[in-house]
């Protein structure tokens, strides 16, 4: 069973952690989930990431801030920058020594790049390899919904300024009647040609846990957001990324600029799977996390990797 617990953040936000695997494990592996979903996303790689690693590695997932069981925010503080500030001060609590290996979703990825951007010394001292899955370095530069231009900007019209109204929700959730009966159009946005049912079911009970406050608050910042830049001075760690060719909100272009930013990342494009590859391509995408885990085994850590913040000057 995981260890559950909290970790407290500066502004009073509360985020909900799961960890399995013992504290002095070699590598701390952290999966941080994506828009609107939970730390639960990750069960499959939890259990084939134990399987694989057993002691040596530590797995951890948590939800974000006003998603699944962590408390909601402030409106302001729904941005992707609070977001890679509060996986800074989870790693000083969750990981505070040793390398770590970060795993993002959709946002989770997004999350890991702002990290890197904002706090670049705590970054490099602590981060031995990275894996992106379904996600983007360029905001919605990509995205058109597997739609026609013209249609997908309506949409994203839409899109828009429906998350300003939501994100004046506070922290209501969405009726779960009223999710339930989106669960076609949750398919159709989220899944590739097939669609196991507890999967939708599983995505589903997240969206429901989500506050309409962080539902409508993130969107602004995740349409935004470019970290091409950032990602180039990371060119040197084990890194990988996936996606899926029917995903409809970060396409296939969105991973292949991450590539072309880290020229040695291991790019795997899933024919037939949409944007929840751990769901729909488990396998694929444990294979990468092992990939990176066992070279950030095999190498020694490089000279001030597992400093403490103090000793970084963060």
């Amino acid at each position: 069973m995981p260890e559950r617990f909290e970790v407290g953040l500066p502004d009073g936000v509360r985020l909900h952690v799961e960890a399995t695997g013992p504290t002095d494990a070699q590598v701390t592996a952290i999966l941080l989930h994506g828009w609107t979903l939970d730390g639960r996303a990750w069960h499959r790689q939890v259990d084939g990431l134990t399987a694989a690693f057993g002691g040596s590695v530590r797995v951890v997932t948590y939800d974000a801030r006003g998603h699944g069981r962590s408390s909601c925010m402030a409106l302001p503080t729904a941005t992707l920058a609070q977001l890679g500030d509060d996986l800074a001060t989870v790693l000083d609590t969750v990981a505070p020594v040793g390398p770590v290996v970060l795993v993002g979703h959709s946002m989770g990825g997004m999350t890991i790049m702002e990290y890197a951007h904002r706090h670049p010394a705590h970054f490099a001292a602590r981060t031995a390899g990275l894996v992106f899955v379904s996600t983007t370095a360029e905001g919605h530069t990509h995205t058109v919904y597997g739609l026609s231009p013209r249609i997908a900007r309506l949409i994203r019209l839409a899109e828009t300024t429906g998350a300003g109204v939501l994100a004046r929700c506070g922290s209501w959730r969405a009726p779960r009647a009223l999710l339930n009966a989106l669960r076609p159009s949750i398919r159709w946005m989220l899944f590739g040609d097939r669609c196991d049912p507890s999967d939708i079911r599983l995505v589903t009970s997240a969206v429901a846990r989500a506050s309409l406050r962080s539902i409508g608050g993130f969107r602004a910042s995740i349409g935004t957001q470019h970290r091409l830049d950032t990602l180039t001075a990371l060119a040197h760690l084990p890194a990988a990324a996936l996606v899926g060719d029917r995903d409809r909100l970060t396409p296939p272009p969105c991973a292949e600029s991450i590539a072309a930013a880290l020229p040695a990342t291991e790019l795997t494009v899933c024919p037939g799977a949409g944007h929840m590859l751990m769901m729909e391509r488990p396998d694929e995408v444990n294979a990468a996390l092992t990939g990176v885990l066992r070279r950030v085994l095999a190498e020694p850590p490089p000279r001030g990797r597992g400093a403490t913040p103090a000793e970084t000057g963060v």
